[in-house]
């Protein structure tokens, strides 16, 4: 068999990092776990290539080299899966489906062959069976979880990987919360279920063999999920091997805000080379917490917690949403002075959405508030419901957010806000090579010299060369990811 895997294109969004790559010449951000992991669940005799359209052309000599083209995608690639469809049918290659998008919409498909949906531990064997036998069917699915412990090493091989900034593994799937507006227990369950230590270690082991240094990113979730295990087994291990290995890697996660209650265990992710989180925050308004099931922000004071885990040393990333039901005019200005307040300089704000199967898209569909299904993208300032509050007001409110975080001077004093509380600890081994010298060249030039945002650019980097010197390289970091975010937002620096 020869195996086409093609990874859809993602648009310009808030975590697509288009605008900052290009500082770096990287191509994408991340490469595609899902699919190199499926990769390496098919036979070892098959012939297999990877063709990521974040990173590369996909060309018809392509597609007809295939017996089958595999695709996995999210909602925010929807688009890029249509174009895919197309081209595959009108050269006769067959399609087999999966990952997030298909599992919840693959009746949306029907020029697709086979659909493996779920969890590919557990659905792709019985495809490969079938397939083996002569009568593959149209859909394998199931409602039962996989156990990671038979999940095999991905296939990081096929990977172009000085086109991407970050690598990516996976440690863990499932979340122990319930958030109404949240698919990812819908989709892999409450019970967090773990890799086992030592397969964590053979694919750091696979990343530093194939000469990966720098940037990985643990794609969990929740990180902390299962926080017994990963405190006591986990960490301890990565921390010795990346000791070991004189600490080639920076990781960061996802996890829920109260890792700001163990500081032994914020503490030991540093050790490790854990370096920022991203966590839901949501909003700084209790009665919306609680009509979401968000307990895990309830009744505490956020921006103290927050603070609590940049002292520790990991910088904090955050998700915020406006448009619950309980969301009033007022809630804008909060958002706004709780972003500014907490130091968070990539503030992910987007409109609530519901995607299929939460309890928040059940309650909607109920009450015959539904009006399509979502788009995925953060910034493409769509709704799949009618909101409660006037669509107009809150579409207006939350642009007043994203133009009054986003700006220039508030954005540069955000950043000045996070170093203030930032204990910068973890100092990895880092080589100067050109294309870190080109970077920089490229950022005195394009936000020093071209941007009009330059003077707070230079004001950013005197306060930080007289206040927080060791902080200089993240100073022109985040200066980068602003420019990025002016960028997608379409806003005029300054």
């Amino acid at each position: 068999m020869n195996i086409l895997l093609v990874y859809p294109l993602y648009p310009d969004s808030f975590w697509s990092f288009k605008h900052a790559l290009k500082f770096i010449s990287k191509k994408a951000a991340v490469p595609p776990l899902g699919l190199i992991t499926v990769s390496a669940m098919l036979p070892s005799a098959w012939n297999k290539k990877l063709v990521d359209l974040n990173i590369s052309e996909l060309e018809a000599k392509d597609i007809l080299w295939a017996d089958y083209v595999f695709i996995s995608a999210m909602h925010i690639q929807k688009q890029s899966v249509s174009h895919i469809i197309l081209e595959c049918v009108k050269l006769g290659t067959k399609i087999v489906a999966g990952g997030p998008l298909f599992t919840q919409e693959h009746h949306n498909y029907p020029q697709i062959d086979h659909f493996v949906l779920n969890e590919a531990e557990i659905t792709l064997p019985l495809f490969l069976a079938d397939l083996a036998d002569g009568h593959p069917a149209k859909v394998y699915k199931t409602d039962q979880f996989a156990d990671l412990s038979h999940t095999p090493r991905p296939d990081y091989h096929l990977l172009e990987m000085k086109k991407y900034f970050f690598m990516n593994i996976q440690v863990s799937r499932g979340c122990p919360f319930s958030c109404d507006f949240c698919e990812i227990t819908s989709l892999l369950g409450h019970k967090v279920r773990m890799k086992k230590p030592h397969q964590i270690i053979h694919d750091l082991e696979e990343l530093y063999r194939l000469g990966w240094r720098g940037p990985v990113s643990i794609v969990d979730d929740n990180f902390i999920g299962n926080k017994k295990e990963i405190k006591y087994q986990l960490l301890p291990q990565m921390r010795q091997w990346m000791q070991q290995h004189n600490y080639p890697f920076v990781f960061n996660i996802q996890s829920s805000i109260n890792v700001a209650d163990d500081h032994e265990l914020m503490s030991l992710m540093v050790e490790t080379g854990i370096t920022s989180t991203f966590i839901g925050i949501e909003t700084p308004d209790e009665t919306s917490l609680h009509t979401c099931n968000k307990l895990q922000n309830k009744g505490r004071n956020l921006l103290q917690s927050i603070t609590t885990i940049q002292k520790t040393g990991l910088t904090v990333s955050g998700g915020f949403i406006v448009g619950f039901d309980s969301d009033t005019p007022s809630v804008f200005q909060r958002q706004i002075d709780f972003i500014q307040k907490s130091g968070i300089v990539s503030a992910m704000v987007g409109l609530l959405n519901a995607p299929r199967h939460t309890q928040l898209y059940k309650r909607l569909e109920a009450e015959k508030r539904l009006t399509k299904e979502t788009s995925g993208n953060n910034t493409d300032l769509s709704m799949n419901f009618i909101p409660k509050m006037d669509y107009h007001q809150l579409l207006d409110g939350y642009k007043k957010i994203i133009a009054a975080i986003y700006a220039t001077k508030p954005y540069y004093r955000r950043v000045r806000q996070l170093f203030l509380n930032y204990n910068h600890t973890y100092k990895q081994h880092q080589r100067i090579n050109l294309s870190l010298i080109v970077a920089f060249l490229k950022s005195m030039y394009i936000i020093g010299i071209i941007d009009k945002g330059r003077i707070e650019f230079w004001k950013l980097l005197a306060w930080t060369l007289f206040n927080k010197p060791a902080l200089l390289t993240e100073a022109i970091t985040f200066a980068v990811y602003g420019y990025h975010f002016r960028t997608v937002y379409g806003l005029n620096p300054g």
